[in-house]
């Protein structure tokens, strides 16, 4: 059996790659509702979206938020920091020092 990307929760939004993945691959999971056609080459180690995610919506790997995807994401695309933005190891968005904390790019005005 060749495997060549890996979901690790089922409430995760994105799998990783395990290999080159030209667009056009189509992955198929046990789950009939999984099956995606990729949109765009996905590089090795790279993620790619298994569903569609909505712009400001929370993003899942490994179980985990990953970051904050910054415009609607289809199934099938390439989920990079084009399209998210980390909310990890943010000091902006933490308060830093002073204890403000700032407004990410996608909070609310």
């Amino acid at each position: 059996m060749n495997v060549h990307w890996i979901l690790q929760k089922n409430v995760d939004d994105v799998a990783t790659a395990l290999k080159r993945l030209p667009a056009g691959t189509k992955v198929t999971h046990a789950n009939p509702d999984f099956d995606i056609v990729l949109r765009q080459d996905i590089p090795f180690a790279h993620k790619f979206a298994v569903r569609d995610i909505p712009a400001g919506t929370d993003v899942h790997k490994y179980g985990q938020v990953i970051g904050r995807a910054t415009q609607a994401i289809s199934a099938g695309d390439h989920v990079h920091v084009h399209n998210l933005e980390s909310l990890r190891g943010r000091g902006d968005l933490q308060g830093g020092e002073t204890g403000d904390v700032k407004r990410s790019s996608l909070s609310p005005k």
